[in-house]
């Protein structure tokens, strides 16, 4: 089974600058629930795995954190889509947890739940810390370039390497197309 883990803000919804604290004021980025809806469709499993220190800063609880989630979940459903694991870190980056990117305690939670093995996981992120992430996992990262995914590309040498896509979209198009067989 295929796996892909996608972090929440900046590439399945539109990154504010101040973190979403209502199911009103979760937008998804165009094309991205289809995007979700394409990759549960051809047989992967999707998971979600955000930082959410709002809830340590006391912008927002468990229960409003809960309700923005089922709220993605009921419009990924809309579009035909299902996510299959929502994992969250609820720290602060003062806190060092293992679970907040970029470490990769939530990718070990989300493989373990799933029964996939890191090295076929895919994780789609929009800053340094998901990349991070990934490669503390040995997972395969991949860039996109909406949220602040433009400017991680642009500032930071390295992620050259990387497979950078515009948006999730454009993400999924790469993943599902077919793979070109050598001629002999």
């Amino acid at each position: 089974m295929k796996l892909v883990v996608l972090d929440r803000d900046g590439v399945i919804n539109e990154d504010l600058d101040e973190p979403v604290v209502s199911p009103d004021a979760w937008v998804p980025i165009p094309g991205s629930l289809e995007a979700i809806a394409r990759l549960h469709h051809a047989g992967w499993q999707i998971a979600v795995a955000t930082n959410q220190s709002g809830i340590a800063r006391e912008l927002l609880d468990l229960e409003a954190l809960h309700a923005i989630h089922r709220h993605m979940d009921e419009m990924v459903k809309e579009a035909g889509g299902r996510i299959d694991v929502v994992a969250f870190c609820p720290h602060k980056e003062s806190d060092l947890c293992d679970c907040r990117k970029p470490a990769p305690g939530m990718l070990y939670t989300i493989a373990e739940r799933l029964g996939v093995e890191l090295a076929d996981m895919v994780t789609v992120g929009d800053s340094l810390r998901d990349v991070q992430a990934a490669m503390a996992a040995a997972a395969r990262p991949i860039l996109v370039r909406t949220g602040k995914g433009q400017l991680t590309a642009d500032n930071n040498k390295g992620l050259e390497h990387i497979p950078t896509y515009d948006d999730l979209a454009a993400c999924v198009d790469a993943l599902l197309e077919p793979v070109e067989e050598e001629s002999s």
